[in-house]
């Protein structure tokens, strides 16, 4: 079992769970964060720090899109193992449903 990010780290990024990560398994996009599955230990200490309650076990009831994209965009974007700057509007955005559509960005984020 392994831990993924889902729609609802879209437009909020708050990082609060990369500095909780022993095994720095955290990467950057422009709009959201992804766990690559293959590292992530499980140990679970990322999910209750998410203030957008994005992270969730890959053993949840349809999770399958997110385990994918997480795996898929883990590989390409740069991996983050600080907390950086908050979004300015993350607030807003916590809890709007459908972002994916609109406001996923396949575009990497700055890492670090």
């Amino acid at each position: 079992m392994a831990y993924v990010v889902t729609e609802a780290c879209i437009r909020c990024k708050y990082m609060d769970c990369v500095e909780v990560c022993p095994v720095d398994c955290f990467y950057e996009g422009e709009t959201m964060l992804v766990i690559n599955p293959n590292e992530c230990i499980d140990c679970g200490v990322c999910e209750p720090e998410c203030p957008a309650e994005a992270i969730m076990p890959d053993t949840e009831p349809g999770i399958e899109k997110w385990v994918e994209l997480n795996a898929k965009y883990s590989a390409v974007w740069p991996n983050i193992t600080t907390k950086g700057t908050t979004p300015p509007d993350a607030d807003e955005w916590k809890g709007k449903p459908n972002k994916f559509e609109q406001f996923f960005s396949p575009n990497p984020g700055r890492g670090g």
